[in-house]
């Protein structure tokens, strides 16, 4: 009867929660996951698991109190289309066999061992929280700001309201040609009335429609047949209104010469920054410019000043030369790539390479064995591969490391006789929010929205969060 009418429930209601405790704990559940991270891996892979064994339930933690990772604080505003994961990830939620702990850490509300005491299998997914420095000179500069921050600023992410950017100058150079940099580079060039249509912060979109910035330099240390971003990014830059997108033919030379050979996504790239090149006036004729530059290596920093290393393709590499060249900088963002944490201090963490040591999700007991396996400990996304891929790649590997779980489960490799208690003993004390509670967040967001014709207005304070939630 109670399964019925959880199934039947259109809406999530108070009592929801109660549901499905119940049905959890008087059904033939024997087995207990714990996913930390709730992002596009940990929803993915509990997807995954759920689907495969009914006699799994699956508990996701995470340090902030609302879900989806990168999909809510990483994706771009003006991307809409790519939330729509959350829509599926909203559905796995919806399992009597799926909980969600928000405003729970890691390393601070819990530890691995507490949760190897209440859970047979503990997966980590907890993303990558940090970004590379440029290891220059005069990089602690109060100019220099990391675009990760910048993405977290105007997405809303907790504790980077504060940012504060300076867009007072012209110039803006951004340092790295992935995805990421060539979303900032967007936002700072896109028309205001387009980004009010969207889910950015409220003060980010104040900041942005007083920004002075009118030149944003893209700056790759190897050449364009090494950019990191994808096609679709590029075309989105080159249709921005009232932005020239300029680029240096001397970058190109020979290039031409080799499309023909290219594999068929990076052809169809190059194919287009040619086109682009080829169709460019002598004089650029718009306030904004969009400035990609390769073959530079950050060098030092001095004032509104980067000084780059000139670079030339040697097999594949970027070789430096003895010539440099010096750009206007009056912001300099880093995008030169991610790495995670360790958050927890028993766990085997590769700190060179900024993720978990692992073979097919599969953690490692110590980085210099690559035979021996930690039972029981698996890792997916970011924090297992490295900042790598879009969501269809985290997907993908994701649901390879499921794969690997319920492998390891029906080999009987992991001993899964022993009842486990779960969280809810540990966090008796603990502020944490339930799904329920996230659906309060989600509501008033969406509510708040509704009053300035935007999608959603972010809550960007945990307190706050906590309070909406009821918790």
């Amino acid at each position: 009867m109670l399964r019925n009418l959880l199934q039947n429930t259109n809406k999530f209601g108070s009592n929801n929660i109660k549901i499905k405790r119940y049905l959890a704990n008087n059904s033939n559940v024997t087995k207990r996951i714990c996913i930390v991270g709730a992002g596009p891996a940990g929803f993915y892979a509990a997807q995954n698991i759920l689907k495969q064994m009914q006699d799994v339930k699956v508990d996701v933690i995470d340090k902030l109190p609302v879900p989806f990772g990168l999909v809510r604080f990483g994706v771009a505003p003006d991307h809409p289309e790519v939330k729509n994961v959350i829509n599926t990830f909203t559905k796995t939620a919806g399992n009597e066999r799926f909980s969600f702990y928000g405003n729970v850490a890691l390393g601070k509300d819990v530890s691995l061992k507490d949760l190897r005491e209440r859970y047979h299998i503990i997966l980590l997914t907890y993303g990558a929280d940090q970004d590379r420095r440029l290891g220059i000179e005069n990089e602690s500069q109060a100019n220099v700001l990391s675009a990760r921050n910048f993405v977290a600023w105007y997405n809303g992410l907790p504790g980077a309201e504060n940012l504060n950017p300076d867009l007072s100058g012209k110039t803006v150079t951004i340092v790295g040609q992935g995805n990421v940099a060539v979303d900032v580079a967007r936002m700072l060039l896109s028309p205001i009335d387009e980004l009010k249509k969207t889910d950015i912060t409220s003060y980010a979109l104040d900041y942005l429609a007083n920004s002075k910035v009118e030149q944003v330099y893209l700056v790759g240390r190897r050449g364009p047949l090494q950019v990191a971003f994808t096609i679709k990014e590029l075309r989105e830059m080159l249709r921005l209104p009232n932005v020239t997108t300029h680029w240096r033919p001397e970058d190109f030379q020979g290039i031409s010469d080799v499309v023909d050979k290219l594999a068929r996504p990076r052809k169809r790239l190059t194919e287009l920054m040619l086109k682009s090149l080829s169709e460019q006036k002598p004089k650029i004729e718009t306030k904004k410019q969009f400035l990609p530059i390769f073959l530079r290596s950050p060098k030092q920093l001095k004032d509104q000043n980067l000084l780059f290393t000139i670079n030339e393709m040697q097999q594949d590499k970027a070789v430096a030369t003895t010539l440099e060249e010096s750009l206007p900088a009056d912001l300099v963002l880093r995008s030169i790539g991610y790495k995670s944490s360790c958050a927890d201090n028993e766990l085997c963490f590769d700190a060179k390479a900024g993720l978990v040591p692992n073979i097919h999700g599969r953690v490692l007991k110590d980085v210099n064995d690559k035979t021996s396996v930690d039972q029981g400990l698996y890792t997916a996304g970011w924090l297992g591969t490295g900042p790598t891929g879009v969501i269809l790649t985290t997907m993908n590997v994701a649901f390879s490391v499921a794969k690997s779980i319920c492998d390891d489960i029906q080999a009987k490799k992991i001993n899964m006789e022993e009842t486990k208690a779960g969280l809810e003993d540990i966090l008796k004390d603990k502020p944490y929010v339930t799904w329920q509670g996230w659906e309060k967040i989600d509501a008033e967001e969406i509510k708040r929205g509704d009053l300035v014709s935007k999608p959603r207005e972010k809550i960007v304070k945990i307190e706050e969060m906590l309070k909406v939630a009821g918790v």
